[in-house]
């Protein structure tokens, strides 16, 4: 007899209000405009969403060089820095920005602590077009941190004049053993009035560490660019959870199962639900499954989408 296997299902999951814009507004503006529309860099970090948009006539770009002067550009979610804006406007560009207004608000209190005169402190992941375009907003004062090392060999010009953001998709427990770290060794560092990780990204971690304890496995459905994903997976492995980041059901192979019982499934925010669906549904192909799910809040966040493309 074939035992059956359990699939404990996080919640939330999938889509968070950011992501769900931005790609609204990329759909939106391909149904509305004749011409060609242009992404910079991926709308959001997942494989099947930009993979969907691009059959649909959606050309992606790495730089505003790729596009024609005086086209229709969507800025991604993760948001833009200052110049990016300029050489849009330079080029006569139909700027039309998807960025989630989460990220546009440590954009703001990036131009705030600069202007009192602050060096800033960006906690974030190098690279990550979030935390790109956040260090454009005052490059001349602002200091990117990942580690607790390098908090220790942080040296600024004023000690008392010092302030802190982070990146929105970060992991909440490291986060705040690195803003601990800044202020102790910086006691009048200054912060923002609201958490910077979006509410999405806490969800979906404290959902996870619901089920990470019971599971024997986890898989966590998400491209590998996607920041808030893989700190699912590493706050599954930090529960002592063998985890993975799977693209798709493709990706997940037969011998990940072998003494399996109880498998996690979650998802990241920029992961569309349908995936999920399928590796749950390439889960129940080895054998009977059970899918219990666990919910620890509703999201009812939504967010407005920008007047260009509402008048559309």
């Amino acid at each position: 007899m074939t035992t059956r296997r359990t699939i404990l299902l996080a919640s939330p999951r999938s889509f968070c209000a950011g992501v769900e814009r931005a790609v609204d507004i990329v759909e939106r503006l391909l149904v509305a405009r004749s011409g060609p529309i242009y992404v910079r860099k991926q709308i959001v970090h997942n494989t099947r969403v930009v993979d969907d948009l691009r059959t649909r006539g959606a050309i992606f770009v790495d730089e505003l060089d790729e596009v024609p002067e005086g086209a229709t550009v969507v800025f991604s979610a993760h948001g833009v820095a200052p110049v990016v804006h300029k050489d849009a406007a330079q080029r006569g560009l139909d700027v039309v920005d998807a960025t989630c207004p989460l990220v546009t608000k440590v954009h703001l209190e990036a131009r705030r602590y600069a202007a009192r005169g602050d060096t800033v402190v960006l906690i974030g992941h190098a690279g990550h077009e979030e935390v790109e375009g956040t260090l454009g907003e005052a490059p001349q004062q602002t200091v990117l941190v990942e580690t607790l090392a390098d908090v220790e060999a942080l040296q600024v010009e004023d000690p008392d004049r010092v302030s802190y953001l982070t990146q929105t998709t970060l992991a909440v427990d490291e986060t705040t053993a690195l803003i601990d770290a800044l202020r102790n060794k910086f006691p009048g560092a200054r912060g923002p009035d609201t958490a910077d990780i979006c509410y999405a990204t806490t969800n979906r971690q404290s959902a996870l560490s619901v089920i990470a304890e019971e599971a024997d496995l986890v898989l966590v459905v998400g491209s590998a660019n996607s920041s808030n994903s893989v700190r699912l997976v590493e706050l599954a492995e930090r529960n002592g959870t063998t985890a993975y980041l799977v693209d798709s059901a493709d990706d997940v192979p037969d011998s990940w199962f072998d003494g399996v019982r109880v498998v996690g499934v979650t998802a990241g925010a920029s992961a569309p639900p349908e995936l999920v669906n399928e590796v749950i549904e390439r889960i129940a192909s080895l054998g009977p499954v059970e899918v219990i799910e666990h919910e620890v809040t509703r999201e009812t966040v939504r967010f407005t989408l920008p007047p260009a493309v509402r008048q559309a």
